[in-house]
């Protein structure tokens, strides 16, 4: 009805004639001219996100890509998972051309069969069947190869193609298609013809009439076809295509050759930086190398088409490798004209880990006066944080997108600032006995000591929403800890969070280490955070601190990370039947209308069967009522009463919000069960005058915070006396709970010897094992270098 609707606005095409869906149809050509499609051709795009907004799109299948490992013979798997992505871009409305090689390929295996057939026949015809084994294979030329291979090739595409209801066409094209204008001018014509007919051009260069390339025969600006990287440089700007997919065998371009040890692969090539770059050997296969592929890629970005090189023959990318550079995602090399003025992410974090090793190696009082200096400069520079932040706040009341509960978040105040100092400073005091702590000292033998000492994780990742408090806070602990630290903010903050970092690195500076921590000032898309998240070989740890969908949706992207945190806060609060009235009523109201959104706010509200119909059920329904929290019974709550609350979706909801779920049990033992059940193992509460009904509670419950006749919004850091926390955990192993300084610490085993072997103590050897504890007696400050 859309598309009616505009033929009848953009053209004479009458209401009448629209309504056929034969017309529409046959007009959708008509309708292109008036409604944009893509972007405007003429500039390539500068960053990856704007990849998938690309309309015309050329796909470069090399030779490696499309052969056999023999050579002799096509990839089918390979190939139709290809076939499959081109199909299914097309169908979207994306206008898609093919440049492939593999005409040789499957030519030669037609003709070394044929050979062998001829042979064979012949053989048995004049020499008998006992000479058969003797048979050889002639050199087969490559000119020959293709002219029995193309058609061969074209009815395969054909074939596969016809599955996705996709038409396809071939087109052989030679240099002087190219050279020469009318030619050119056809060729264009032809396949804006094919595009405009939903048809997939499916391009080779005509391999049994061309020429053998000539070294240096590149025209003036002009890319010469040598290969079939030169021809899908040289097609794309001819028909103005918005995107170059060059699929090799390689998962993109190194600064050295891959394999070697210091080979790295490069996210972003910007032109002039070929000095930068050593190029190896070409593929088993084909005509060009990376050399070539690099500069048909820098030739078509200037004549305005993006470009990426990628890995099409992995089989772990190959099913979605297209789709996915189409999406923006961090696949291959992307080449960019625009540089960035700052360092790239990777450049940063290895910034980071450089000067978080120098950070660990400071005496403790240094790492304190760090802290201790951000926390004056917190206070000292509270105006040009305060201005920032209201920069921020007067954008997001704007924009009218944010909730009352993250405006909150996103404020801050010079109370809130003061408070932020004091609990700097209170990490300050706890650096000092934090990052190599002896935790264990055992005498294994005469002369050979063992320590397990502490020391820093390494580099963390915080990911983190509209919270900009949470920066120093966060920077705080790491610098205590000796880690290095990258920031990636929420966009709601980036004014704020901006100052505030600044001023982490003026504190930072007072001892040389800056670089220590990093704010990642990268765009906002899902695509770049899950890029962020692949890191695996430079991140040792990512604490996401948001929303249950944030956490997920990270601990889902990150690939080989360990992730430190919870994705839902579901916090039970039980009833026993000996509970206090007061308590009750003040557990309950704090647990859920403190913070409603916070994590450990109390989610559902667990009553023992007895207590219904009584006074204290009568005054807890009457408070939350005063209180303006929607109730939703759970199914057995829902029996007793006869006109009962919305019923409970799921008894496994988060709401963050002034709602909950309320739900009935007979029994401490069966409240355990329900919380095991549809908990998420962050905080629980028992309101309880029985000290052993509590005490069973306490130990069969496995949740990270079990708690007794106290309220759930007691499960923080700042109220546990860490100073701040980075996040809580509901992970089994490392930290559990919130986490503090102690949670960004691991240990590590220290050996000190006198020339000991393992042979000393064999059967034959002249030691024994000891195995003797010793006193964790800790060393004086700045004795032992922590590292």
């Amino acid at each position: 009805f859309w598309v009616r609707a505009q033929l009848h606005k953009c053209t004479n095409i009458s209401l009448t004639d629209c309504i056929t869906l034969k017309v529409v149809t046959k007009k959708l050509a008509v309708l292109k001219q008036y409604i944009p499609f893509g972007r405007a051709h003429g500039s390539s795009c500068a960053h990856r996100g704007e990849l998938r907004h690309a309309k015309r799109i050329v796909v470069k299948l090399g030779s490696a890509v499309v052969t056999r490992g023999d050579e002799c013979g096509l990839a089918l798997g390979r190939l139709a998972s290809i076939v499959e992505q081109v199909a299914m871009l097309q169908n979207q409305g994306k206008e898609m051309m093919i440049v492939t090689s593999g005409a040789v390929a499957f030519g030669k295996q037609r003709l070394r069969h044929e050979i062998l057939l001829s042979q064979s026949v012949r053989q048995a015809l004049h020499s008998g069947h006992n000479q058969l084994k003797d048979m050889s294979l002639p050199v087969l030329e490559a000119r020959a190869c293709a002219a029995a291979g193309q058609s061969g090739l074209m009815a395969l595409y054909e074939a596969m193609f016809t599955q996705y209801s996709t038409c396809t066409a071939q087109v052989l094209v030679t240099n002087l298609d190219f050279h020469d204008d009318q030619k050119r001018q056809n060729l264009n014509s032809t396949l804006q013809e094919l595009l405009r007919m939903n048809i997939v051009p499916i391009i080779n260069t005509n391999d049994a009439v061309v020429p053998p390339p000539e070294p240096n025969s590149d025209l003036q600006g002009v890319i010469s076809i040598k290969d079939n990287d030169s021809l899908a440089a040289r097609l794309a700007v001819e028909m103005k295509a918005d995107l170059l997919i060059a699929l090799s065998d390689v998962e993109g371009l190194y600064n050295s050759p891959p394999g070697t040890d210091d080979a790295k692969l490069i996210d972003i090539f910007y032109p002039g930086d070929q000095q930068s770059i050593t190029y190896g050997t070409k593929s088993r296969v084909g005509l060009g190398g990376m050399e070539a592929k690099v500069k048909a890629a820098l030739w078509a970005l200037q004549g305005g088409t993006s470009v990426v090189i990628a890995n099409g023959t992995d089989p772990k990318v190959t099913g979605h490798v297209i789709t996915d550079i189409v999406e923006g995602k961090k696949v291959g090399t992307f080449f960019s004209e625009v540089k960035p003025a700052g360092p790239t992410v990777e450049q940063q974090t290895e910034m980071a880990r450089d000067s978080g090793r120098n950070l660990a190696s400071l005496h403790p009082d240094q790492r304190s006066e760090i802290i201790c200096h951000l926390a004056e400069l917190l206070t000292e520079r509270k105006d040009e944080i305060l201005a920032a932040n209201k920069m921020d706040m007067d954008l997001a009341v704007s924009a009218g997108q944010l909730p009352a509960a993250m405006l909150k978040r996103l404020s801050l105040s010079a109370a809130k600032l003061n408070s932020l100092a004091i609990g700097l400073r209170q990490i300050a005091v706890a650096a000092q006995d934090s990052v190599g702590r002896v935790l264990r000292r055992t005498r294994v033998a005469h002369n050979l000591e063992l320590e397990q000492i502490t020391v820093p994780i390494g580099v963390l990742l915080v990911i983190f929403e509209a919270r900009p408090d949470c920066l120093p806070q966060v920077s705080a602990l790491a610098i205590a800890s000796g880690n290095a630290l990258l920031l990636k903010g929420g966009k709601e903050a980036t004014n704020t969070n901006r100052v505030l970092h600044q001023l982490t690195q003026e504190a930072l500076s007072m001892h040389g280490v800056r670089e220590a921590v990093q704010l990642i000032t990268m765009s906002h898309t899902r695509e770049e955070v899950e890029d962020l998240c692949r890191l695996d070989k430079m991140i040792d740890l990512i604490i996401p601190r948001g929303s249950s969908q944030l956490v997920r949706n990270i601990q889902r992207a990150a690939k080989g990370i360990p992730v430190l945190g919870h994705s839902e806060g579901i916090c039970h609060v039980y009833v026993d039947t000996d509970a206090s009235v007061d308590k009750v009523i003040k557990i309950v109201r704090d647990s859920k209308c403190d913070y409603p959104a916070a994590c450990n706010a109390m989610e559902t509200l667990l009553i023992h069967r007895d207590i219904l119909r009584t006074p204290l059920f009568d005054q807890i329904i009457d408070m939350l009522r005063t209180e303006r929290v929607k109730i939703h019974a759970g199914p057995r709550f829902a029996s007793y009463l006869t006109f009962s609350p919305s019923e409970a979706q799921s008894l496994r909801t988060e709401y963050s919000d002034l709602e909950c779920c309320m739900e009935v049990v007979d029994s401490m033992q069966e409240a355990v069960d329900h919380i095991h059940k549809y908990g998420s193992s962050h905080t629980d509460v028992i309101v309880t005058e029985n000290e052993d009904t509590a005490e069973q509670f306490l130990q069969q419950l496995d949740s990270a915070c079990v708690f007794w006749n106290a309220s759930s919004r007691f499960a923080d850091g700042y109220r546990f006396g860490l100073g701040a926390e980075v996040g809580i955990s509901t992970a089994r192993i490392h930290a559990r709970g919130p986490v503090g300084l102690e949670g960004l610490l691991t240990t590590k085993w220290v050996l000190r010897g006198d020339g000991h072997t393992a042979a000393d103590f064999s059967e034959h050897g002249t030691m024994k094992y000891l195995h003797e504890n010793l006193p964790v007696t800790q060393p004086l400050a700045g004795q032992r270098d922590s590292n």
